[in-house]
């Protein structure tokens, strides 16, 4: 037994690290493409912000950072989701051109039952992001500063939850999740509206996006926290998957730490945010969803209360700045200690997270 499994397991794991390491080489390289182009044609919101605020005039993003935002390119999340796509394409294109190649065939990651719908959702919710990140380029758009109204984008993303958790219910005949150390509970149609509420939930986190090298950091935890996951289910093509997308998101990093060359954007963020669900629903690992994707429950929850006190107490804000890592900047905090912080605080979460559910 042990010398069938054992060369089996091995190449599992050259599996999701060749892959990994390929995405992150190769986004490397396409970097000055994308570079160019987007300072070439000044990718950058042309002015200033001077407030962002929501439907009751609560700030939401700090002014700390305005004045980066004009010379400074949007839309750094291509790097992101190209990589991955391409990284797809260019190893299933290789499986055609040599297809009695074991070592080829064993590197695709593309299948029917575990990648097609989270690179699908990556792909469709990434365009959404770049459309919103062209209309702010350009001031066009009902949103404050340009760009989609936010009730569009949750619109698009309820939309794109409830075709995915279609597919999880009628073609992957999903219908059950998994509580740790209780077991399977049989949820039926109600599988359906967890899928799209969880959708919306991470969605939420997005404001995430809001200091140089933080959501690269966080996102990397996170998508090697499910890959783990992943690897221990014998879910081998959306391990590699999760490789590739921390690869490219490693990448991505390298030019986002201060001083950013790029910000990620929209383009980035709705697709990292609503293929992190697909992942959660895909490992059978919900239940520890909010506590692999920690950082992003704390800075959506900031928002909210921050919004309800507002509301109800007449003005009265419980944070100096929503979200919560500009409150930390607020007091005093130098942005790296910020996401530093972050970072350590995210790994922690999905430490415990990905122990909770492989034992559970």
């Amino acid at each position: 037994m042990y010398p069938t499994l054992i060369p089996e397991f091995g190449l599992s794991v050259i599996k999701v690290l060749t892959l990994s390491a390929f995405a992150f080489v190769g986004a490397i390289l396409w970097t000055p493409l994308l570079t160019h182009y987007l300072y070439k044609y000044k990718m950058w919101r042309k002015e200033v912000r001077q407030k962002a605020v929501d439907g009751y005039g609560t700030p939401i993003f700090a002014k700390l950072h305005a004045e980066k935002e004009v010379g400074t390119p949007r839309m750094g999340g291509l790097l992101i989701w190209i990589t991955v796509l391409g990284t797809a394409l260019i190893v299933y294109g290789s499986t055609l051109l040599f297809p009695h190649d074991p070592l080829l065939q064993k590197l695709n990651f593309l299948s029917r039952n575990q990648t097609w719908l989270p690179l699908a959702t990556l792909l469709a919710a990434s365009l959404v992001g770049l459309l919103d990140d062209l209309l702010q380029i350009y001031k066009k758009g009902g949103y404050a500063a340009g760009g989609l109204r936010f009730s569009r984008r949750l619109l698009t993303v309820a939309l794109i939850g409830f075709v995915g958790a279609l597919w999880f219910y009628f073609r992957l005949d999903q219908t059950t999740i998994h509580v740790p150390f209780v077991g399977d509970f049989e949820i039926g149609f109600l599988y359906i509206p967890l899928f799209v509420i969880a959708m919306l939930g991470v969605f939420s986190g997005g404001v995430v996006d809001g200091l140089d090298g933080l959501s690269g950091g966080v996102f990397a935890i996170i998508f090697g926290a499910f890959g783990i996951i992943a690897f221990f289910n014998n879910q081998m093509d959306l391990a590699a998957m999760a490789g590739v997308i921390m690869g490219a998101l490693l990448a991505f990093l390298w030019f986002n730490i201060p001083p950013a060359r790029f910000y990620m954007g929209e383009s980035g963020i709705l697709g990292l945010t609503t293929v992190v669900t697909v992942f959660a629903f895909m490992t059978d690992s919900v239940f520890v969803l909010p506590l692999i994707t920690l950082i992003l429950v704390l800075e959506s929850a900031s928002v909210i209360i921050q919004l309800v006190s507002k509301r109800l107490r007449k003005g009265k804000k419980v944070f100096l700045v929503a979200p919560l890592h500009h409150h930390f900047e607020a007091l005093g905090w130098p942005a790296y200690k910020v996401t530093m912080r972050f970072w350590i605080i995210s790994a922690v979460a999905a430490m415990l997270g990905v122990i909770i559910r492989l034992s559970g």
